[in-house]
C-alpha cells in the first residue's frame, strides 16, 4: 500500500509544476528548451569524441600489430634460410639453433596474427559505434538549429502580439479623444461654466423666485426697454427686497425711439395754428 503522504507529496509537485508551467514565460521556456538541447548535444559530441578517440586507438594498436607481424614473418624468413645454410655446411649444431629460432619467431607470428584478429574485430566494433555517435551529433545539431529557429519565430510573434496590443491600446486612446473632441462646443462650455459656477449662483434662493414670479404676472406687455433690479415691468417696485439673479444680466443696447406717430403730430399743428 502506498504511503499517502507520498502521495501528496507527488500531488503537491505536480500541482506547482503545472501552476509553474501555466504561468511561466513563453520566452523563458524556449530558452530553457534550448539550453537543454544545447547540454544534450554536447553529452552526446563528448560521447562520439570518446567513441572515434578509443577507435583511433584501436587502429594505431592494428598497424603497429601488423608491423611486428611482418617483422617476426622476416625473422622466420632468415632463421629458415640460415637453418638451411647451416645443415649444407654440416653444422648440425648451428642448423639447430636457427631451427629453434625459426619456431620461436613462428610462435610470435601466430600469437600477433591472433592479436591482429581481435584488434579488428574490435576495430570494426568501434568504426560503427563511430559512425554511430557521428550520427546522432548530426541529428541533435539538426534539432538545436530547428529550435533556435523555432525560438526565433516565437519571439517575433510575441513581440508582434506586444506591438498589436500597443498599437490597438493607442487606437482606443485615440477614438476616445476624437470622441471628446467631436462633442459640441456648447456642450463643453455649459459644463465648464456649471463647474465653475458657485452654487450660490446656480440655485437661486426663495426669495428671488418669489420676486421673478411676481414681476412676471405683471398684465403689462413686456417693454422694449430692460427691467431694472427690483422694479416689476408695470412700473411698480417689488415688496421684498430686489431680485438678485442668477447671472447677470447683460444690458441691451439703447435702441433708437420710433418715429412720433401723425396724431401724436396734430394737436401740435392745431396749437401753432391758434398761436398765428
Amino acid at each position: 500500500m502506498a504511503n499517502p503522504f507520498v502521495k501528496a507529496w507527488k500531488y503537491l509537485m505536480a500541482l506547482f509544476s503545472s501552476k509553474i508551467d501555466e504561468y511561466a514565460d513563453p520566452k523563458v521556456q524556449i530558452q530553457q528548451a534550448i539550453e537543454e538541447a544545447q547540454r544534450t548535444h554536447q553529452a552526446l559530441t563528448q560521447q562520439a569524441a570518446q567513441v572515434i578517440g578509443n577507435q583511433r586507438q584501436l587502429e594505431m594498436r592494428l598497424n603497429r600489430q601488423l608491423a611486428d607481424i611482418e617483422k617476426l614473418q622476416v625473422n622466420v624468413r632468415q632463421a629458415l634460410t640460415l637453418a638451411d645454410q647451416a645443415t649444407a655446411a654440416g653444422d648440425a649444431a648451428k642448423a639447430a639453433e636457427y631451427n629453434n629460432a625459426a619456431e620461436a619467431f613462428a610462435a610470435q607470428l601466430v600469437t600477433a596474427e591472433q592479436s591482429v584478429e581481435d584488434l579488428k574485430t574490435l576495430h570494426d566494433q568501434a568504426l560503427n559505434a563511430a559512425a554511430q555517435a557521428k550520427k546522432a551529433v548530426e541529428q541533435n545539431s539538426m534539432v538545436l538549429q530547428q529550435k533556435i529557429a523555432e525560438r526565433t519565430k516565437l519571439l517575433s510573434q510575441l513581440e508582434q502580439a506586444k506591438m498589436q496590443e500597443q498599437v490597438s491600446a493607442s487606437l482606443r486612446s485615440m477614438s476616445e479623444l476624437a470622441a471628446r473632441a467631436m462633442c459640441p462646443a456648447s456642450t463643453r462650455y455649459a459644463t465648464r461654466s456649471n463647474a465653475a459656477t458657485p452654487p450660490r449662483l446656480v440655485r437661486p434662493s426663495l426669495r428671488n423666485r418669489r420676486c421673478r414670479a411676481a414681476c412676471s404676472r405683471s398684465s403689462k406687455p413686456a417693454s422694449r426697454w430692460p427691467v431694472i433690479p427690483g422694479w416689476s415691468r408695470s412700473g411698480r417696485r417689488c415688496a421684498e427686497k430686489p431680485c438678485r439673479p442668477a447671472v447677470p444680466p447683460v444690458p441691451e443696447p439703447p435702441r433708437p425711439h420710433p418715429p412720433p406717430r401723425a396724431a401724436d403730430r396734430l394737436p401740435r399743428n392745431r396749437s401753432a395754428s391758434k398761436g398765428i
